[in-house]
């Protein structure tokens, strides 16, 4: 894994100073400017994580307006730069006006090489702490919001769940089985005004259908032969909260009807009972199942459809989220690691290159399975790819037109350098032999900021 790239700039507009300076810090790589405009000409093109600079600028290099004119553009195009300003000796004033504006730290000239080369090392260290802790941050929320995601269609449902959430919307999620639609409706419950009351799911395809209709609308006592006491059903212990209604295509056509009933008055009547039971419940449902087909079979009530699917979400395939095998299979590694107290293990190269060729075809349900019995069989500090029982090698196959066969492998050049660098984009264009600034570029055109 390729290491940090440490991009010094030095602002300074004596050549023999720029010169020293430059061979003082031969540690970083280090790039210069003699004034303001070509110092930001460089922080656009090499974005240096640290920067020197002097407060005496041309045109004006006896007053300091140009220096921090300079340090606000600078901090307001890279809040996260940290600026190291050199200023004169009897010049303290300045120094704690350009701390007040956001500078790292100052120095007075003349300097002492080797005490300003340990401040730039600790300003490169806090850059890199910082960018991580952001880095994780992200992560955590996009855990927090039902979705560990860097693909570009994932993130845009995971917007469409934080619009969503506040709302009482009917929602419909559509995706095949084991690619986290349960996920997905928890987050629309969570990120709710409904989260401190319950989330009730249950799975339609599951429960027998003489049993179904006693579970969604409960019983009054003797029902039916064994009903012994009044019971609820999940509609009514959901109320005030979230019903999650999984594997809605597999509903029998004599609910779809009492379902449609009560999705229309909100109210329902337990199975034996007379008296209509008002529900506040937010309802989610979820199928694998085409139910356009299935109505045209007609095994499925077009109406119900219509009240269901107030807003659709299409949950793509795991094979289909660029970057996503990875980046869940690293934290399955972390779960199951900490469970089974085998700490410090690491996927093989093979084994990371394995996991993003497998098409997984169970989705990420597959994929967590695979990753457990991984941590479980691995020999030593290293899964290799028999552990998670895959092979090292797969073939691939995709479009013929030349400008669309670029587009992807650029796409999967760049999602897959983002992967093994674990997210971080200055390792990723070391990775890729580009530019940061390329880098953010493809990743702005291919969805993935």
């Amino acid at each position: 894994m390729a290491e940090h790239r440490h991009v010094l700039l030095i602002v300074e507009d004596d050549p023999a100073l720029q010169k020293q300076m430059r061979w003082s810090f031969d540690q970083f790589e280090t790039v210069v400017a003699a004034d303001g405009e070509s110092a930001l000409a460089q922080m656009r093109k090499h974005e240096p994580a640290v920067i020197t600079m002097d407060l005496g600028l041309p045109p004006a290099p006896d007053d300091t307006s140009e220096g921090f004119r300079l340090l606000e553009q600078i901090l307001t195009f890279a809040p996260e730069t940290k600026v190291i300003v050199l200023t004169g000796q009897n010049d303290r004033a300045n120094a704690v006006k350009a701390i007040g504006l956001g500078a790292y730290d100052f120095f007075a000239k003349p300097f002492e090489p080797e005490m300003l080369a340990l401040t730039i090392e600790r300003a490169f260290r806090l850059h890199d702490l910082q960018a991580e802790n952001q880095r994780l941050q992200q992560a955590v929320l996009s855990a927090d919001s039902g979705l560990l995601t860097r693909d570009a269609q994932m993130l845009k449902i995971q917007r469409t769940v934080e619009k969503l959430a506040p709302t009482n919307a009917t929602v419909l999620l559509l995706g095949d089985s084991g690619t986290g639609k349960e996920l997905l409706a928890r987050a629309l419950h969570e990120k709710s005004s409904r989260k401190r009351q319950k989330f009730v799911a249950i799975n339609c395809a599951a429960i027998p259908e003489n049993l179904l209709e006693s579970e969604l609308f409960g019983y009054e006592k003797g029902a039916f032969t064994g009903a012994v006491k009044q019971t609820h059903g999940k509609i009514e212990i959901a109320d005030k909260g979230t019903l999650f209604l999984d594997e809605i295509g597999d509903l029998p056509a004599p609910l779809q009807a009492k379902l449609l009933r009560f999705l229309q008055e909100r109210k329902i009547e337990r199975l034996g009972g007379r008296e209509e039971i008002a529900i506040d419940t937010r309802v989610v449902c979820a199928t694998h199942r085409d139910l356009k087909a299935l109505i045209q079979q007609g095994a499925f009530r077009e109406d119900l459809y219509y009240r269901l699917a107030e807003i659709t979400i299409e949950i793509p395939p795991l094979r289909d989220r660029q970057g996503d095998s990875v980046l869940l299979a690293r934290a399955f590694l972390h779960r199951f690691s900490k469970e089974n107290n085998r700490t410090g293990l690491r996927f093989q190269s093979e084994t990371i290159a394995a996991i993003e060729a497998h098409p997984w075809p169970g989705n990420v349900r597959e994929l967590e399975n695979a990753i457990k019995r991984g941590v479980i069989m691995a020999d030593g500090p290293m899964i290799q790819p028999q552990d998670i029982g895959l092979s090292e090698h797969a073939e691939e196959s995709g479009a013929l037109n030349l400008r669309q066969v670029r587009e992807q492998a650029e796409q999967r050049a760049v999602v897959r350098a983002l992967e093994r660098a674990d997210g971080n984009v200055a390792k990723a264009a070391d990775l890729l032999g580009i530019s940061r600034p390329t880098l953010y570029e493809l990743m702005t055109r291919f969805g993935l900021k």
